[in-house]
Formats: structure tokens, sequence, C-alpha cells
């Protein structure tokens, strides 16, 4: 039975050259490649199908969330995880969102990594505790929110408001008019049965409506 072909995007280039060394000596994988940017990213899916992918996300030119996407749409077989210092709620759901199949921290001691490498060529969704937690509780907010049926942008502009911005700053933030804001807000008060943006930011806060 042949081995799982494995390919490896990180910048750090000492971390990378620990982690062929880790890879190489691994039984059950077969490092075929080793990259500090994702220049070649066309030539390497487009000419070979590696069964796994193990990306950075903070990586020079192209991010690994971009990549991912790519990834996917050249070797949709391909099995991605995220391998990073990011553990921030937009990186995490935007790289599943691209595709990703697990999300571990570069603080992993190289055992689980390894063990994480053979979830993911099993077909599991391997991730550190810290962002299966964040995941849990992404899912249990979003169906607060839903409870109130709040669409993703109305979401969007209760968690900007709760977290102090202005109505020009969510405006900006969001790259809508402050009009605009101002509708979603009257949508968002009256689903949520308040009256102005304190008694929404109190009753965001004490329900857990949105992630904070």
């Amino acid at each position: 039975m042949s081995k799982p072909n494995l390919v490896l995007f990180e910048d750090n280039e000492r971390l990378r050259q620990s982690l062929e060394l880790l890879l190489t000596d691994m039984s059950g994988f077969e490092l075929v490649g080793s990259y500090g940017d994702f220049t070649l990213l066309d030539e390497v899916f487009g000419k070979t199908s590696p069964n796994l992918a193990m990306l950075d996300i903070d990586m020079p030119g192209m991010t690994g969330i971009a990549a991912v996407k790519i990834i996917k749409e050249r070797c949709p077989l391909c099995r991605v995880m995220m391998f990073t210092v990011f553990d921030d709620d937009e990186r995490i759901f935007q790289s599943i969102c691209n595709g990703a199949d697990g999300y571990i921290l570069k603080n992993t001691s190289p055992l689980k990594i390894i063990k994480a490498l053979q979830e993911l060529s099993e077909g599991g969704t391997p991730m550190s505790p810290f962002i299966a937690q964040k995941i849990f509780q992404h899912f249990r907010q979003s169906s607060k929110a839903s409870d109130h049926n709040l669409t993703l942008r109305e979401q969007d502009i209760l968690k900007l408001l709760v977290n102090g911005h202005s109505y020009k700053m969510i405006a900006a933030d969001c790259h809508i008019t402050l009009d605009t804001v101002k509708k979603h807000l009257k949508n968002i008060y009256t689903k949520l049965h308040v009256n102005c943006g304190t008694e929404a930011v109190a009753k965001a806060l004490r329900d857990r409506i949105v992630p904070i």
C-alpha cells in the first residue's frame, strides 16, 4: 500500500526544515514537496495530486487562506490542514469556509502533529483543542443569532456595536453608507425587541447572541 503524499508550505525556514526532518522520518507519509511561499502552487497541484497539504497562513504574497481555495479547486481530493500561530475567529472560519479540513496551532507537539496528519489522511478533521472550542462556541452563538432571525450582516453590525464602534466606524468597516447602517440597526432593534443601541448591546451580551 502506497504512502500518502504530503506537501508543506511554511515560510519560516528554520521551522520548515524541522518539519521536513520530522515528516521525512515518518514511515507513514512521503514528503514530496516543501516550499517557502505559494509561487509554485499551480505547478504543484497542476502536475501532481498530493493526498495531503500542510499550510501556514501568514505567507509572503498569497496567504494560506487564499491558497486553500485554489488547492481545493485544482485537487478536490487533497486534504488540507492549516498549521499556524493564528487562533482568531476570522482566520479560522475563513480557512474552513475556503475548504480547510483541519486546523492546528504551531505550539502543537511533534507527536500530536504526526497524529493530526494521520487523522487527516484517514478522513478526519484534526483541530487543536482551543480551535475546536472556538468552533463549537461559534455554532452555539450562530444558533442564538438565528433564534432572533438576524442575518449575517446584522450579526456583523451588532458585534461591531457591542465592541464600541460608532455608526461611522461601522459604515467604514462594512463598506456601506451611514444610512444603510441605520436601517440595519433599526431591523436589529426590532428583531431583538429593544429600543436603542444600549439595550441591543446589553441583550447581546446577556444572551451571547454574537461572539465577543
